[in-house]
């Protein structure tokens, strides 16, 4: 969990309307924290995980937070990936979990909530609390969806456990289902909050929320937190510290970055020559992320056919598919993990070093948390992607975010040094198409590669359909860029350097003067025209190829705040230059770039998404109107509510049913298991009234209340039950003249 001392002593922060703890931008904090866990306070059973796990010193974001989170304070925090933000909610709610102050009765031990977008990292934050809890006594389950819900009616039922990692979607049923009471939650915390809310989990987020206490501890957490928490402010909480470290840094200083220009076509073919250079001795092992689960399907398939052992994982696999698949790769059984954006978040994979983008992500950050999986905990990791021509305008939006510049071939030394970081190249013409024929091939005679590829297209042209577009001013600055046709120098062999080096001299070659100047005479007059002609005009050709060269070189170089001297178009005068004073405020905000890359803003493209389209017929305008009212208020018509002002919300299948909905369940599985369980309210009934003490009145109104279920009950009887009933009326009428011809003879 430590970090470089250079990541230690400068994290630059922001400035916030509330509470804050903040460094400012070009400032360096002297003072350091001195000591490790044991002076923040922590109980001998917290240490003794602690130590267990192998953590030594507390990362910048533990020693910000962790103080915080043990006053009873809400935070909302953000830090760089890797940076150790699980053990900043986890360990304080262990330590307030095991005080004498928050000791509860039997069956209300339901006291700290974790909240999680994924199915993955709700099972890695689950690990992660038993191990540093394991010598606290402190029980703790996972509510996921997708597995048993019986199985999660047994887990809350019998003893409640003290911590619950759950998604959402599945909490807020059980709730439902089990008519749980939350009136004891201390702590909720909302990891990966700017996902949750991504995802839609929004309206079971609230009903949860409304669901706890007003006394409860709120802790956001996340990689990627936009400056206005509009959204988050919804969660209730009151009075938050904010926490924004690593602004400028974004990516870990150890995480080398390569982009590699390639066809869209070619991609394949290049993520093989790339696995090829990649998957060595020292790192044998990569993840592979890509758009859809049908390119996660083909992936698979090519790289089974080559000969790499690899597995896959995507939303729409059985969970105990993925947990098998995270498994193998964890455990080393496989060299490549083929994933979607599912994987992005937070998942923490020990031993990975390489991760390569096959598509490149819609979203900066998105990349963040992409590339986050590798380099974390202070060790040195790398990024590929493949940047195809569409994915350009994306890349450039991509380095304003990062702050970054593209690096040329050309520029890179080659004197023995390493390849540094942010360089784009292309790849061997001459490998790329070779290992494409292969490609083709087994697309041509394996009918399921063939069929996968095939779905993959399809599912491609769907995906660009809803894809994030880059901005405009990214496309336009695209399509200006010239893209390297140099080969990347992480992937040249021994030997090509002195061809790289002969082709970029043919490229840029400008022979002196023409063919007529090389081969004329001095005093032809073919020879003094052009002469003349190159003395007016070479001055202007030479400034714009000037200009391309540099538009090459750095994509992101931005307009000046002086103007360029031009000639005007029919006079010879030229524009004044714009001088700026020192005390001019620019329209567009410092950090534009970067809270643009992490708003949370599906809401504004949804309603930018509307679209009101009239009816073409006599019925549907009837119909449009019976779905309208007055509105007094506003002065004009309004669509009707269809849900007649009941609190709806979304189940896990995407269906709208009403907050306080239950299907019954929970009964059913208390009735097959026996359960001899009561609710409090039936318990309290029961203990008012015990029965051996009921007077005799009850007992008579029991009988009436059995007599009048009998006498209804008949009437949906059928013809046997009915025949069998007045059999067993005969035999009682002849009992009883029997006995009455007996008494007779005695007297």
């Amino acid at each position: 969990m430590s970090l470089p001392k250079e990541a230690e002593d400068e994290l630059p922060g922001f400035e916030v309307p509330t509470q804050v703890i903040e460094k400012k931008d070009g400032q360096s904090s002297k003072k350091k924290s001195s000591g490790g866990f044991q002076s923040m306070g922590f109980s001998f059973p917290i240490l003794r995980g602690i130590a267990k796990r192998g953590y030594k010193q507390p990362t910048p974001i533990q020693r910000k937070t962790i103080p915080l989170a043990l006053d009873n304070k809400d935070v909302v925090a953000m830090a760089r990936t890797g940076s150790g933000k699980t053990a900043c909610f986890v360990l304080p709610i262990l330590e307030k979990l095991i005080s004498p102050n928050h000791k509860t009765l039997p069956g209300k031990n339901l006291r700290a909530l974790i909240f999680s977008p994924t199915r993955e990292l709700a099972l890695q934050t689950i690990k992660f609390v038993r191990e540093l809890g394991k010598f606290t006594g402190l029980t703790s389950v996972a509510i996921l969806g997708g597995e048993s819900i019986d199985q999660q009616f047994g887990l809350m039922s019998g003893d409640i456990p003290d911590i619950v990692v759950a998604t959402p979607g599945r909490f807020l049923h059980i709730c439902i289902e089990m008519n749980l009471k939350l009136d004891n939650i201390k702590t909720v915390v909302f990891d990966e909050a700017d996902r949750l809310f991504e995802l839609g989990f929004g309206e079971q987020l609230r009903e949860l929320v409304a669901r706890l206490p007003s006394t409860r501890q709120t802790l956001l957490f996340s990689a990627t937190l936009p400056k206005m928490l509009v959204e988050f402010a919804r969660a209730g909480l009151s009075d938050p510290v904010l926490l924004r470290l690593d602004v400028d840094w974004k990516l870990p200083s150890t995480l080398w970055l390569g982009w590699i220009i390639v066809r869209a076509e070619l991609k394949t073919a290049a993520l093989l020559l790339l696995l090829e250079k990649v998957l060595t001795s020292n790192t044998p092992q990569a993840v592979v992320f890509a758009a859809t689960k049908h390119h996660v399907e083909y992936l698979h398939l090519i790289l089974q056919k080559v000969g790499i052992s690899s597995t896959y994982a995507y939303s729409g696999l059985d969970s105990s598919a993925r947990k098998i698949a995270l498994g193998k790769f964890t455990n080393k059984r496989c060299s490549v993990l083929i994933v979607t954006d599912v994987a992005a978040r937070g998942l923490d994979l020990p031993s990975l070093d390489t991760v390569i983008n096959y598509n490149f992500p819609a979203k900066p950050k998105l990349f963040v948390h992409r590339v986050g999986r590798s380099a974390r905990a202070g060790r040195s990791g790398r990024a590929f992607s493949l940047v195809a021509a569409e994915d350009v305008a994306h890349l450039l939006d991509l380095q304003l975010f990062l702050g970054a510049e593209l690096i040329n071939p050309s520029q890179v030394n080659e004197n023995g040094t390493a390849c540094p970081s942010g360089v784009w190249g292309s790849m061997s013409t001459t490998a790329l198409e070779l290992r494409h024929q292969d490609v083709m091939a087994w697309e041509k005679n394996h009918s399921e590669i063939e069929d996968a590829a095939r779905v993959c297209g399809r599912g491609w042209q769907q995906y660009i359909k809803w894809r994030e577009p880059a901005s405009a001013d990214a496309n336009k600055r695209a399509k200006l860029v010239n893209l390297p046709s140099l080969v990347h120098p992480f992937l040249l062999e021994e030997g090509q350097d002195a061809v790289v080096e002969l082709v970029d001299k043919i490229k840029n070659f400008r022979p002196k003067g023409t063919i007529l100047e090389l081969t004329g005479r001095n005093d032809s007059p073919m020879y003094l025209a052009m002469k003349a002609k190159r003395r007016v005009h070479g001055k202007t050709v030479q400034k714009t190829r000037e200009n391309k060269d540099g538009m090459g070189d750095n994509v992101l170089q931005e307009n000046s705040l002086t103007t360029i001297n031009k000639p005007e178009k029919g006079r010879g005068k030229r524009k004044k230059e714009a001088v700026r004073d020192e005390n001019y405020i620019p329209h567009f905000a410092s950090d534009q770039h970067t809270e643009t890359g992490m708003s949370v803003n599906f809401a504004a493209g949804a309603s930018q998404a509307e679209l009101d389209m009239g009816v073409d017929c006599g019925d549907g305008e009837r119909v449009r109107k019976s779905q309208m009212r007055w509105d007094r208020k506003r002065k004009k018509m309004v669509h009707v509510d269809p849900d007649g002002g009941r609190k709806m919300i979304r189940t896990e299948s995407g269906g709208r049913v009403p907050a306080s909905y239950r299907s019954g369940r929970y009964d059913e599985w208390k009735r097959r298991n026996h359960t001899s369980e009561l609710d409090e309210d039936d318990t309290r009934a029961k203990s008012k009234q015990p029965s051996e003490f009921r007077p005799r009145w009850v007992k008579h109104n029991e009988r009436i209340a059995k007599k009048k279920v009998d006498a209804s009950s008949r009437e949906m009887r059928d013809k046997q039950q009915i025949v069998k009933e007045r059999l067993r009326r005969d035999k009682v009428k002849q009992k009883l003249k029997f006995k009455s011809r007996g008494k007779k003879k005695k007297k």
